[in-house]
Parts: C-alpha cells; sequence; structure tokens
C-alpha cells in the first residue's frame, strides 16, 4: 500500500453539492399517500369516467422511492434530491399550465389605486347593524365586544 493510498482514505469526504428549492420536496408519506390514492379503486373509476382511461400513478411511487433514498442519505443523495425537484417542477408547471396560457384577462402588476376607496352609500346603508359590521367595529375597538347570546334549544 503507498503512502497516497493511505492519504486518499484519511481525507474528509467530498462536499457534497447542495441542491436549491430542497423546499419543494414533500415529507415522503405524501408521496406514497399520493400514489395509494391515484391507484385506488375510486381514483380508478374516477379517472376512467373522466378521461375514458387510467392514469399513469408511477410517477409519485418513483418520487416515493427517491424521497426515501433521499431522506436515508440526510440529504447527501443529490441524484435522488434533484429528481424530485424536477418532478415537482413538472407537476407545478402542469397545474399552471391554464393559467399561464390565459390570455383573456391582462393580469395586474399592481392593485387598482382606488382599492381601498369607501364603499358606496347604498352598500354602507345595507351593511348597517348586521353581524358583519358590529363584529368589524369590535375588531377595529369603535364598540364593546358584546358576550354572544347562546341558545340552547334542540329539536326533538
Amino acid at each position: 500500500m503507498s503512502a497516497n493510498s493511505e492519504n486518499d482514505e484519511t481525507k474528509a469526504p467530498k462536499d457534497v453539492p447542495k441542491l436549491t428549492d430542497t423546499w419543494a420536496i414533500r415529507p415522503c408519506h405524501l408521496y406514497k399517500d399520493e400514489y395509494d390514492d391515484c391507484s385506488s379503486f375510486k381514483a380508478r373509476f374516477h379517472q376512467y369516467f373522466i378521461y375514458g382511461k387510467d392514469t399513469d400513478c408511477s410517477q409519485w411511487l418513483t418520487d416515493f422511492h427517491n424521497c426515501e433514498r433521499y431522506e436515508r442519505s440526510n440529504g447527501n443523495d443529490v441524484e435522488a434530491g434533484s429528481a424530485i425537484i424536477k418532478s415537482e417542477e413538472q407537476r407545478r408547471l402542469t397545474r399552471l399550465r391554464a393559467h399561464y396560457a390565459n390570455d383573456t384577462w391582462m393580469k395586474r402588476k399592481e392593485p387598482p389605486e382606488d382599492w381601498a376607496k369607501p364603499l358606496p352609500e347604498w352598500l354602507e346603508k345595507r351593511n348597517e347593524n348586521t353581524y358583519l359590521e358590529l363584529k368589524q367595529k369590535e375588531l377595529m375597538g369603535l364598540a364593546v365586544p358584546q358576550e354572544e347570546a347562546r341558545s340552547y334549544c334542540a329539536i326533538m
């Protein structure tokens, strides 16, 4: 055995690259729950009714296995972690595809200037002496909190 190989064995392990977006990794049991739900009889019936065929649930199972690998390695299995993050990203993009494709409405960069203006007089009048107005005044400190009357009436 050479001195070089001994040094190689006693060296500290190389730094494991850190993953970004680890917040996207769910607890492992949720991937298993999603897979179980997706592959249940009830879900399969629903999928057949809506889509005319079963949907592919294998990605949930793959994510579960990758999550377990990632958790067992205490976050050092970068390959498994990045696979989960990539899967979650794809899932999020699929879910938001219709939102991004919607060109009917112009998206705002900030709220309208008059978003906090007072309500019209007719709406203020309709709101008078309602439970909502009373609670709002209590929260603002304009009215003394009142104990709510409890009814213990039961119809048998």
